[in-house]
């Protein structure tokens, strides 16, 4: 059955050794990155020459979803904003300290709190965080931080809007609040839209009424200190400070960054512009927009350049925003396109000591988790920090793609943009080395070095010298053709399979699914039989979705349930249960499809050690697999290799990829225990 079938990777990822283990999906060794006390474990990232990562913090110091870290001014102490989750108020500010001994380094500072996201160094000094709707500010270092915290701004639109037509959100799209201050005192607010791209019942033939107005979503939200440039403490009932809309149409602003010499005429004041979620993998492009002071910057209107939103057409031929995409006194088109999809979360200018090579330049981390996201860019800026351009083509760099580059590109062709070097460039996920890297908040040490968060993968990694040669890139991971292939022939081979497959197709993925973050790959004019196939095929070339026969494991089953960190798919799926017939039942036809889709009998690891090795039919060892956990077993007397069972692994986390599916997968008979 395993015949012809090779694992992607083979023979280039160095199996675990003895003394490896593994924090938060990395493979840790003996090596490290850093030096005294700020040597830290050195991840198999691959990172420009000369630059390394360490990691400081990971998933057994209980981080749950970190989003973005600060230094305290004058301590080697850093706050991480952990949101917890989507749970709204499980959210936590931490105090790190990354002297400590190893398990030992988070301390919580405060508790409950709704949707943390942004922090920032005041101008008087103080340590600043945001809720979703609220700004405060608070003393890390006190015996008892909660009874420091002042709020300097209230009742912002966060995740519970009323629209101006009165429709209540109990869940905006994009509540998370990141913020600025510049050196003048005044604070910048993002103020996410609503919705991904605001379309109502067709036709639309009117503006987008919540991105409208003084008080408009999808902006940025300038508010003026009082005279001495420091916000006063609010009380409940105080009325904030009088705010204007700064610059508008910004989907959301969750990358912000301003030159030191803003708001001095010229000088730059950047926003990493999140796209809306078009099912192209390379359609739309992010943006780098260079904001000013009252222009509008085209959402939900416009994308890439000025390409117009196909829904807003009619809304396109009329006063105010007749011929909105192309009339240069209405529309501020991007500064500079980024990699499509590459979900900007964080960005900064580099100033420090540590790598005189970065100074002056333009950081950016891209969080998105297709094959253009994952990775750190930098950018060199001119005098005023703004990224130099270049002539087309500019390419940036595909993850895993059979075309590594692309060229920058919207409907008209090549344009110019902004070229960039990849300080962290492979990050895709490598079974038995590395998860993909989803960077989020960054800052920089007053030593110089850079630290980010990670919230898929629970991690705070430092980043530092490195001495000699960069060591190779990884090879790339993902389940191949052939054994997608064979999933496919395994299902389609199956009457219940097929039906279970059926009804998830029409009932979830058609229904509530496509059009969110991909069309799954249908078109027009397939039939029954091809839809159910092309629907298959796309979940199994995900990264992580499905592992055949232990539906626990996969982010499909997490997703749809609402289980841990990530949010809920589909957006609003929490009342479906209650509200659509039989959605429960198709939740577990999903279950069903994975946990059978593999002939053979499901089985579950024994318990005794944390882990089982398993190995290959010639012995070499091949990985090691928690207990408790199924796997899908093919002959529970292997013929080939006596007193083992053989079992089925294709592209699994848990493998290290040495050994191939010929060869099969095997593990000792008395490690396995029926499935209860």
């Amino acid at each position: 059955m395993f015949a012809g079938v090779l694992l992607a990777g083979l023979g280039l990822a160095s199996p675990a050794s003895p003394e490896q283990i593994r924090k938060s999906g990395y493979a840790i060794g003996s090596e490290t990155c850093g030096s005294g006390d700020f040597a830290f474990p050195r991840l198999k990232i691959d990172l420009k020459q000369g630059f390394c990562a360490g990691l400081v913090a990971s998933e057994e110091d209980h981080l749950a979803f970190p989003r973005s870290i600060i230094q305290i001014p004058g301590h080697e102490l850093f706050v991480v904003a952990d949101m917890g989750g989507w749970g709204h108020s499980d959210g936590r500010l931490l105090l790190l300290d990354p002297r400590a001994a190893e398990g030992k380094r988070i301390k919580e500072l405060l508790t409950g709190v709704e949707y943390p996201f942004g922090l920032a160094i005041g101008p008087d000094k103080k340590l600043y965080a945001s809720t979703d709707e609220t700004i405060f500010r608070f003393e890390p270092l006190a015996d008892n931080p909660h009874s420091t915290v002042e709020t300097i701004l209230h009742h912002l639109p966060g995740r519970r809007l009323t629209l101006p037509d009165g429709t209540r959100l109990e869940e905006s799209a994009h509540p998370l609040k990141q913020f600025v201050f510049d050196r003048t005192g005044r604070l910048f607010v993002n103020v996410g839209s609503h919705s991904d791209d605001c379309i109502t019942h067709p036709p639309i033939t009117r503006p987008c009424a919540p991105a409208e107005g003084a008080s408009a979503l999808a902006a940025i939200w300038m508010f003026k200190p009082p005279s001495g440039g420091v916000f006063p403490a609010l009380k409940p009932n105080d009325p904030n400070p009088p705010h204007e809309v700064y610059a508008r149409g910004l989907r959301n602003s969750m990358a912000l960054a301003l030159h030191p010499q803003f708001p001095d005429p010229g000088y730059a004041f950047l926003q990493g512009e999140n796209g809306r979620d078009l099912p192209d993998v390379f359609k739309p492009n992010e943006e780098i927009n260079a904001i000013e002071q009252g222009k509008h910057y085209g959402w939900p209107y416009c994308y890439d350049l000025s390409t117009v939103s196909p829904e807003f057409r009619l809304v396109l031929q009329a006063w105010p925003y007749k011929n909105f995409c192309t009339n240069g006194a209405l529309y501020k088109q991007p500064f500079s396109l980024l990699p499509p999809h590459g979900a900007p979360l964080g960005m900064l200018y580099y100033h420090g000591q540590k790598f005189p090579e970065l100074e002056g330049r333009l950081l950016i981390a891209l969080h998105g988790y297709r094959p253009t996201g994952s990775r750190l860019l930098a950018y060199d800026v001119d005098d005023h920090g703004f990224p130099r351009i270049s002539p087309p083509p500019v390419r940036y760099h595909v993850s895993c793609a059979a075309e590594p580059t692309r060229s920058f590109q919207t409907n008209a062709g090549e344009v110019a943009a902004a070229p960039f070097e990849e300080l962290v460039a492979g990050w895709h996920r490598v079974n038995g080395a590395r998860p993909q890297g989803a960077p989020v908040g960054l800052t920089v040490a007053e030593d110089g070095a850079i630290w980010l968060v990670e919230d898929k993968n629970q991690t705070v990694i430092r980043i530092d010298r490195a001495e000699g040669n960069a060591p190779e890139p990884l090879p790339c991971d993902v389940r191949s053709a052939a054994q997608i292939d064979e999933l496919a022939a395994f299902v389609a081979n199956d009457a219940q399979r097929r039906d279970r497959l059926s009804a998830l197709r029409k009932e979830l993925v058609e229904k509530h699914c496509v059009g969110c973050h991909s069309d799954f790959g249908l078109k027009q004019g397939q039939s029954d039989t091809e839809k159910d196939r092309t629907v298959l095929r796309f979940m199994l070339s995900q990264d992580g979705w499905i592992y055949p026969g232990d539906p626990d494991s996969g982010k499909l089953r997490t997703r749809l349930r609402g289980l841990g960190a990530e949010k809920l798919m589909p957006p609003g799926g929490e009342a479906l249960a209650k509200t659509e017939t039989g959605y429960t039942r198709l939740l577990d036809y999903a279950d069903l499809l994975v946990a059978k889709m593999v002939p053979g009998t499901r089985m579950r690891i024994k318990s005794g050690p944390p882990t089982r090795k398993f190995v290959a039919r010639s012995g070499k060892e091949c990985g090691e697999i928690p207990v408790a956990k199924v796997v899908v077993v093919t002959q529970r007397t292997a013929v080939d290799k006596a007193g083992f069972s053989r079992f089925y692994r294709p592209a699994d986390p848990y493998l290290n990829g040495e050994c191939t599916d010929d060869d099969g997968y095997y593990i000792q008979q008395n490690f396995l225990v029926p499935l209860q």
